[in-house]
This record gives C-alpha cells, structure tokens and sequence, in this order.
C-alpha cells in the first residue's frame, strides 16, 4: 500500500504517561469519524478534534510507497535531531492511524530500532506487535481496542456512552482524563480536576507540548 502521511516531526510527547519523552511524530492523514473538513464539522461522529490530518502538504509530509521508505525517513528525522543515547521512539497518530500502519511497517520501523506507539481512536483494532497503544474513546463510536497500555478519555463529553465510568473496567494500565480543547475561552481543567480527586483511579493528562509552544 502507500502511505500518506500529513507531516513527520521531532518533538516531545506531551500527553499520558510518556509525557516529556523524546518521539518522532508520524500523524497519518485521514480519520475514519471526521473527514477533516470544517464543512462537514457538525455532521461528523467526533466534533472537538484539534489536528489537521488533511493532505499530505505538512512538514515532512507526502507519500511513501513502502514501509521500508517510510521507516527511513522516520530514521532519517529521530538521526537528524537526537544524540545517540535512549530508544528511538515513534509516534503514530493523525487522524486515524489505524487505517494505514500495518504489520510490514511496523516490523520496518521495529527493525529500524524504533520503539512504536499508536495514539488511536479505537474503533480499529490494534496489532498486538505494537509496543504501546494508547485509546482515546469518542461518542457514538464502537469501540473495537479494549485493552492496551493507556486509555485518554477527552473530558467533558455530553453523551452517557462517553463517561469515565463506562470504561473504568477496560484493560488498560493507566486512565487519563485530558480536558477537552474547546480554545483559549474556555477551560474544561478544573472539571477534570475535580474528578480526578473524586475518582483517584483517573489522572490529569494536560497537553503540555502547546503549554511549552512545542508542535
């Protein structure tokens, strides 16, 4: 297949629990609950989404013909950018990147030295060769990935289907409550907060990449 990837970039992770990990970004254009497009906004399954995954016109974007190609170039970018010490790390977001990361790409980037994570909606299942799997649930999609490393529920969500304690019995080891992003205005922090105190087996998970101004 080909891989159409939105952009690829260095930076650190800034949600969960690798927050503050070095990582190439691989954000994977296309989503399977959002087309992307503002027009289509309202009508869409997920409505608070954040992310351009639209094209392939970002920074270290374009089209990869084969995982081998596509591997390098993540190569290419954690090379250009980290020392040697640590595990290279990748990313793999978008989007939805589900609908594309594969088993030959991830044994590529695996044998590329990478340690591979996906942060996915989880309607799609996941590989059981991928090193972390991060579920981020979204109303009124079934959720496929019921287990996995890490589960970052958006909060608040209006719908009964996406509340905490729908998934609280899931198998995952870590449960992060992220504050919805709705702009500058508004501010979902304290709310989440309050849970979190009230139902200690959630935890704060802050975007701190667009606290520190990193992409």
């Amino acid at each position: 297949m080909t891989y159409s990837v939105k952009e690829a970039f260095y930076t650190l992770q800034g949600e969960g629990a690798h927050t503050g990990r070095a990582a190439v970004f691989l954000r994977f254009a296309g989503c399977n609950l959002w087309s992307g497009l503002e027009r289509d906004r309202e009508k869409a399954v997920c409505r608070f989404c954040d992310t351009d995954f639209v094209g392939t016109n970002g920074a270290g974007g374009g089209k990869f013909r084969a995982p081998a190609d596509l591997a390098a170039h993540v190569q290419a970018i954690w090379a250009a950018n980290a020392s040697s010490g640590g595990r290279p790390y990748v990313v793999c977001t978008g989007g939805e990147p589900l609908m594309q990361l594969d088993e030959p790409l991830i044994d590529a980037l695996h044998e590329a030295g990478f340690e591979i994570a996906i942060e996915t909606n989880g309607t799609l299942p996941a590989p059981a060769s991928i090193d972390w799997i991060c579920v981020s649930p979204k109303a009124n999609a079934q959720l496929a990935q019921k287990s996995g490393n890490e589960l970052k529920l958006v909060y608040p969500q209006t719908e009964p289907e996406a509340q905490p304690e729908c998934f609280e019995t899931l198998d995952f080891e870590h449960f992060f409550l992220q504050p919805r992003d709705d702009g500058p205005s508004v501010s979902h922090v304290a709310a989440v907060a309050a849970y979190c105190l009230k139902n200690p087996k959630w935890r704060l998970s802050l975007q701190t990449h667009k606290l520190a101004g990193l992409p």
